[in-house]
């Protein structure tokens, strides 16, 4: 069977390794947003500016959990694929 032949858990195999890899870019991309904001957060705080500091700091939560969301649906899936 070739990559691209529809399986009966669901699409081509390489439609799915696609799928994986656009998850890990975004998510890629959501922590560095959130390694920038913790950055900034830093400078802040080290200039005694705490609420520009904080507003950084929970946009880093905010940018980490969404991170987050996305590896964990993934896990999500996964957990019903994996046999022990």
């Amino acid at each position: 069977m070739d990559d691209h032949t529809p399986t009966a858990e669901g699409p081509p195999a390489a439609d799915s390794r696609e799928a994986a890899a656009r998850l890990f870019e975004e998510a890629a991309a959501e922590l560095d947003r959130a390694s920038a904001h913790c950055r900034r957060a830093a400078e802040h705080f080290r200039d005694d500016q705490v609420p520009r500091a904080a507003a950084h700091a929970w946009a880093a939560l905010g940018h980490l959990r969404e991170a987050e969301q996305g590896l964990e649906a993934q896990a999500r899936a996964h957990r019903l694929r994996a046999s022990v």
